[in-house]
């Protein structure tokens, strides 16, 4: 029974999320900051937000307007864009200092917690952990399913990013970085006012 919970629940955040914004906003952050600190970043916001899911479920939606964490996932969107292409070349200066753990663990976590509050996948595994609340193993495995799922495609996303480096330099690929960040905050804030 819990196997098939986890599986399940796996499969349905895992499948979700491909190719969705968080991935890329991993592989965009993979590009700017050391791996390794962006996804303790990512893994304390995913870790947070189903928690938050499993534990409150639908009132953390009626708590929190839907149109207010929008908004604010929209304009952290529109800064870290604006703030990357600002600094899209700056790498290619030597006198430019490297980010710090701190910093980088605070974007990544930014990002993804404000763009992932309310999202899709948090809707999923809240859903999920109500379906299977008569069960306390039902509901750890929920949790456990999500977030390893959102944790393996940001891993894939933050790898993939990684070997772009390979072949398009990485001017380029912070100023499309900063582009799709643009781009996500853009949409975003048309999707609310439109």
């Amino acid at each position: 029974m819990t196997d098939s919970i986890f599986w399940t629940t796996f499969a349905l955040i895992f499948v979700a999320e491909l190719g969705d914004k968080t991935q890329l906003t991993a592989m965009a952050l993979a590009l700017r900051y050391p791996w390794k600190r962006i996804f303790v970043g990512i893994a304390l916001a995913f870790v947070v937000l189903n928690l938050a899911a499993v534990a409150v479920g639908k009132v953390l939606f009626l708590m929190l307007p839907r149109f207010w964490v929008s908004l604010v996932a929209a304009l952290l969107f529109l800064y870290f864009g604006v703030a990357t292409l600002r600094n899209a070349c700056a790498d290619e200066d030597d006198d430019a200092p490297p980010p710090t753990a701190a910093s980088a663990m605070r974007t990544a976590f930014l990002m993804i917690f404000m763009a992932e509050l309310g999202d899709k996948t948090q809707l999923v595994t809240a859903s999920q952990a109500a379906v299977h609340s008569a069960s306390r193993i039902g509901m750890v495995a929920v949790f456990a399913a999500s977030t390893l799922a959102l944790w393996l495609v940001s891993l894939l996303g933050i790898f993939a990013g990684k070997q772009l480096v390979r072949y398009i330099p990485v001017c380029w690929i912070h100023r499309a970085a900063g582009g799709m960040f643009l781009l996500f905050g853009g949409v975003m804030l048309w999707q609310l006012f439109f």
